[in-house]
């Protein structure tokens, strides 16, 4: 019954999600072409929604993809610094002022994926030398990564002109505002990646979030499994981030929510964690438009005011 009212309960908001804003829409007007209404709905409201499902999919499969490989509960690509990477990597690309480098690819995504992708070449370079308490060692060498990241990221502040600045400030604080299929249909694309790998992949990844000697024993080369899956993991999350900005804890608060609803393996929740991370950011989005009034608050920051004690929770309740 929690199960069903709760995604009932998420279904309808994302349903009402594109009728609410600062400009109020009627059905009757949405379906006549070329009228303001039509305008919003359908190059606006949309296009926005679609990102936000996206990017919250890509978030919370990702971090139930980190959760299992390294079996810790407290594992995301934002607490492992990767979101960090990704964010470094995009602004780099701001600051040099590069537009689409070849094959109509964008320097921010590029920039991004590849700061994402060295970030988890470094932390799985960097974990060879931890021997005790693994999980808990490499969470906090993420942290120490992201620490860096943040000061080179304030260095690019100190030197970029007031106008940088101001972009790379609203940058980082993440944003679903969009206009037109373009940037919703890429983060489509690669979230969808990320989901038809990670269900080919789902039982050995089932038995990965066991344990390694499991996954030896039927024959997994559970090393180039792990990298391949990191790879196109950080792949999701550097072209989303250079298109929205760090949107934070969505992969720490959906897994925990879907396993919670759920309770089976790994292996059955990749669909579900797929759905209800989309629908749980498009209801974050919502709130967020909702409570503004002249513009629209960065969704990093609703995202950030709800995942910050649910971690707090999850450190106090594993200790």
């Amino acid at each position: 019954m929690n199960k069903t009212l709760t995604l009932c309960i998420l279904i309808l908001l994302a349903v009402i999600a594109p009728f609410i804003g600062t400009v109020s829409l009627h059905i009757s007007d949405i379906l006549i072409s070329g009228t303001l209404s039509h305008q919003i709905f359908f190059e606006l409201r949309l296009p926005r929604i679609l990102l936000a499902f996206m990017a919250g999919a890509t978030l919370a499969l990702s971090g139930l993809l980190f959760q299992s490989l390294f079996r810790n509960v407290l594992m995301t690509p934002y607490t492992l610094g990767i979101s960090s990477g990704a964010i470094l990597g995009a602004g780099i690309g701001m600051k040099l002022g590069l537009g689409t480098l070849f094959l109509g690819i964008g320097a921010l995504s590029l920039f991004g994926f590849l700061g994402a992708v060295l970030t988890v070449v470094l932390l799985l370079y960097l974990s060879r030398f931890l021997h005790h308490d693994r999980s808990n060692s490499l969470l906090l060498l993420g942290i120490a990564l992201s620490f860096f990241y943040t000061a080179a990221l304030m260095i690019l502040y100190y030197l970029s002109s007031a106008m940088e600045s101001h972009t790379l400030l609203r940058f980082t604080m993440g944003s679903l505002s969009t206009i037109g299929y373009t940037t919703p249909l890429l983060v489509s694309a690669t979230a969808i990646l990320l989901l038809v790998v990670l269900h080919v992949k789902r039982y050995e990844l089932h038995l990965l979030a066991l344990s390694e000697e499991q996954a030896r024993l039927k024959g997994i080369a559970s090393e180039r499994l792990r990298l391949m899956l990191l790879i196109v993991a950080s792949l999701s999350i550097g072209v989303l981030i250079s298109q929205t900005g760090p949107i934070g804890f969505v992969g720490l608060i959906v897994p925990h929510m879907v396993r919670t609803l759920y309770r089976h393996d790994v292996s059955r929740l990749i669909v579900p964690t797929f759905i209800v991370g989309g629908l749980f950011l498009v209801v974050c989005d919502l709130i967020a438009r909702m409570l503004s009034t002249g513009s629209d608050i960065p969704i990093g920051i609703i995202t950030a005011l709800l995942g910050g004690p649910f971690f707090i929770y999850l450190i106090l309740r594993n200790t």
